[in-house]
């Protein structure tokens, strides 16, 4: 009889249990038909679908919490990219190599172990207007689309105005994507390791952030890192205000970078606003500036996008933007789609877009 009731008890307390635990799956697909000018040495001009990023990138996953009673929540992520025009998956094919991550979060912030992003991507989410738009940062700087490292732990909370983050990385990146290297190594403590931390205060209508990141290299490692005695950092300064209807955002990021020995020092400035015309229709625009310290290398990139959107999760767009290199700089004017549209050493590069992003 007593095991009949325990049987009982536990069956009525399975509805609560649930409930105390929710997952969701979802996802966005966004591509669209891009076109370039001077997309090779003989200038000629490229028409594609783009398979990596229209205004944001595809995706696909899953993520959780469950309350743990106390303030004390578990959450989870798993998070997939993919390219729309063929279906496969991007991250150098991994199952989900956009996030994959586990932690604990209460009143004192939240704890995470995993593939996660640095706190380079928080402190840039807001501040820079187009993100990850396929004509923007990650034009000039490919590491900007790709703020994410494996292996690692992270905190990050925020307590009233004010928000803390770091993270460290055993081994920031196993497999070839974005800038890989070997992974943990155990017969040199420093290989690939990376950290960051970030600083933050505002409100939901206005912040500032300083966050800086550290990659070091490893034997092999790309981007000419080819040992621990080299790293890749940044130092990255941004804020954003809402005005009304507008939003501003701009920053700058001072690069030093092992990798580059001949123009190991850099600046990456940006500029943008956002203007919500009506609560369908908006329209976006940024300007940003890269220069070499000591040398004639350098780029101005222009950018904008329209937006309409038909409902909460389908919107249209159309993007265009116009880079002009200097010095021996051949920075294309879209941010990493395949196959390559390089234009010559110096010169420039015209590129178009209109696309569809569908969330889900």
């Amino acid at each position: 009889m007593k095991l009949k009731q325990a049987i009982c008890a536990s069956l009525a307390l399975a509805p609560a249990v649930a409930l105390a635990q929710s997952v969701t799956l979802y996802g966005v697909i966004d591509t669209g038909i891009e076109y370039v000018n001077h997309a090779d040495a003989g200038g000629h001009g490229l028409a594609r679908m783009n398979n990596l990023s229209g205004t944001v990138p595809s995706r696909w996953g899953m993520r959780g919490t469950e309350d743990l009673g106390g303030g004390l929540k578990s959450a989870f992520v798993l998070e997939s990219g993919f390219a729309p025009d063929s279906g496969v998956s991007n991250q150098a094919g991994r199952l989900f190599g956009r996030q994959a991550w586990v932690g604990l979060s209460g009143p004192w912030g939240q704890v995470a172990l995993g593939r996660q992003y640095t706190m380079l991507f928080w402190a840039t989410l807001d501040p820079d207007t187009l993100g990850p738009n396929t004509f923007g940062t990650s034009s000039l700087d490919s590491y900007m689309a790709n703020p994410r490292t494996d292996n690692a732990i992270s905190y990050k909370g925020t307590f009233g105005g004010l928000t803390l983050g770091a993270t460290y990385s055993f081994g920031r990146d196993a497999a070839p994507a974005g800038t890989p290297c070997a992974g943990e190594n155990a017969g040199d403590r420093n290989a690939c390791r990376e950290w960051s931390a970030l600083i933050g205060y505002g409100t939901g209508d206005w912040g500032v952030f300083v966050a800086y990141d550290s990659l070091r290299g490893g034997a092999g490692a790309a981007g000419g890192l080819t040992s621990s005695a080299r790293k890749d950092d940044r130092l990255s300064l941004s804020g954003f205000a809402n005005v009304g209807r507008a939003k501003l955002g701009g920053g700058w990021i001072r690069r030093d970078n092992d990798g580059n020995p001949a123009t190991p020092h850099s600046d990456l400035w940006y500029g943008g606003l956002s203007y919500a015309v009506t609560p369908a229709f908006s329209i976006d625009g940024e300007v940003l500036f890269l220069r070499y310290h000591d040398s004639a290398n350098k780029a101005w990139l222009y950018a904008a996008r329209a937006n309409y959107a038909f409902s909460k999760r389908t919107s249209v767009y159309a993007t265009a933007g116009f880079i002009d290199n200097g010095g021996q700089l051949a920075l294309s004017v879209s941010s990493g789609a395949t196959p390559a549209a390089t234009p010559g050493a110096g010169g420039n590069q015209l590129g178009a877009m209109v696309g569809i992003k569908h969330i889900f």
